[in-house]
C-alpha cells in the first residue's frame, strides 16, 4: 500500500522547516515543553512499560524516539494536519528506509510535529491523505513490524519543536501513569585522558587531571537527569528532555554536547559527565533523577596526587 497523494516533492522541499529527517538544529527547549500537553499515542499503560526511552543507545546512535511495548491501536496525541504519510519501501521517502519504516507525521499548531513510526502497512486507514485535519484519539493504524523495529511490533513515537529546533523527550509532554521503570546506579568508572578506565569500587587513588565519568547502562531505561558534584558542587549536569544536533551528530547536552561515541562508548556504560578532578581529598558525588523525581546517590571518597 504505497500512500503518495502528490506530496513527496511538497515534503522535501519542507524538510528544513519540519525537520522530519536529518540533523536537528537545537537550542534547549524552555519550561513550557514540560507540561502536559499530549494524550498518550496508545492506550495508557504504566510508565514502567516500555521498550526503549529516549535517549537510549539504538542502532549505534542516540535514539530520539520513545518506543512503546505493546502491539495495539495507534491515535493522534494532539490535533493537527497530516503532512505525510510513509510507506517503508517508497523510493521517494528514501531517507525514512529502514529508520521509521510506515510512519504518519502531523504537524501541529504549536509548530510541534509527531511522527508515528513503525506502523503496519495494511492498518494505515486510507482515508489519511496529506493536508488533511484529524483531532486528537483519531486511528492511525496498529504497530507493526518495520523500519528499525523489525521482529517487535512496537511503536515509535518521536516530538520535534520546530519553532525551537528541537527533538522533545516525548515523556515530557504525556501523562505519567504508574511507576517509573528504576534506573540503577550500577558501576561508576573513570576515564582518564590516556583511555585508562578505573573502577571506584576498589580504587580510590587517582591522579589529578580530567576524566569522563560513566555508570552501568540500563538496557531500557534512561535517567531523567544526571548530577555530578566535587566537594558539594554540582560541576556537570546532563538532561535528557531534549536532543540537539552538533556538528552534524545528535547529542544530549550538558556543560558540552555529547555524541554518541562519548554518551556510550560501549554497550555497557552511560556517559555521567566530563570533570577535573583536584588535588587532596575529594568528595566525587554522583546523582542519577527518574522522571517523577526520585533520586538515588553515591559518594566516593578519594585521594587525588
Amino acid at each position: 500500500m504505497k500512500k503518495d497523494f502528490g506530496f513527496g516533492k511538497k515534503l522535501a522541499l519542507n524538510k528544513k522547516k519540519y525537520l522530519v529527517a536529518g540533523t536537528l538544529a537545537v537550542t534547549l527547549l524552555g519550561t513550557a515543553a514540560a507540561l502536559f500537553a499530549f494524550s498518550w499515542p496508545q492506550a495508557q499503560t504504566n510508565s514502567d512499560t516500555f521498550h526503549s526511552y529516549f535517549g537510549q543507545l539504538r542502532g549505534g546512535t542516540i535514539s530520539s524516539s520513545l518506543i512503546f511495548k505493546d502491539n495495539s491501536e495507534v491515535k493522534t496525541a494532539d490535533p493537527g494536519d497530516i503532512l505525510a504519510v510513509i510507506d517503508d519501501h517508497t523510493e521517494d521517502y528514501g531517507w525514512f528506509e529502514s529508520t521509521l519504516g510506515n510512519a504518519v507525521i502531523i504537524g501541529h499548531s504549536d509548530q510541534r510535529v509527531t511522527i508515528y513510526a513503525n506502523l503496519d502497512e495494511e492498518s494505515i486507514p486510507a482515508s489519511l491523505g496529506a493536508s488533511s485535519f484529524v483531532s486528537t484519539g483519531t486511528p492511525l493504524g496498529t504497530s507493526g513490524n518495520s523500519g528499525w523495529q523489525e521482529g517487535e511490533s512496537c511503536l515509535e513515537f518521536q516530538v520535534l519543536d520546530t519553532k525551537s529546533g528541537i527533538s522533545i523527550n516525548p515523556r515530557m509532554l504525556m501523562p505519567k501513569i504508574g511507576a517509573e521503570l528504576p534506573v540503577s546506579m550500577g558501576y561508576i568508572t573513570l576515564d582518564d585522558e590516556k583511555g585508562t578506565t578505573h573502577y571506584l569500587v576498589n580504587e580510590r587513588n587517582l591522579k589529578a587531571g580530567t576524566y569522563y565519568i560513566y555508570k552501568t547502562r540500563d538496557a531500557t531505561a534512561v535517567p531523567f537527569r544526571t548530577i555530578v558534584a566535587i566537594n558539594g558542587a554540582t560541576v556537570e549536569r546532563i538532561s535528557y528532555d531534549t536532543l540537539k544536533e552538533y556538528n552534524g551528530r545528535l547529542c544530549i547536552t550538558g556543560n558540552n554536547n555529547y555524541p554518541v561515541e562519548l554518551m556510550y562508548p560501549d554497550d555497557t556504560r552511560l556517559l555521567l559527565g566530563k570533570i577535573s578532578l583536584p588535588y587532596g581529598h575529594v568528595g566525587l558525588s554522583v546523582t542519577v533523577v527518574d522522571m517523577l523525581n526520585s533520586a538515588q546517590s553515591v559518594t566516593y571518597n578519594l585521594d587525588v596526587n
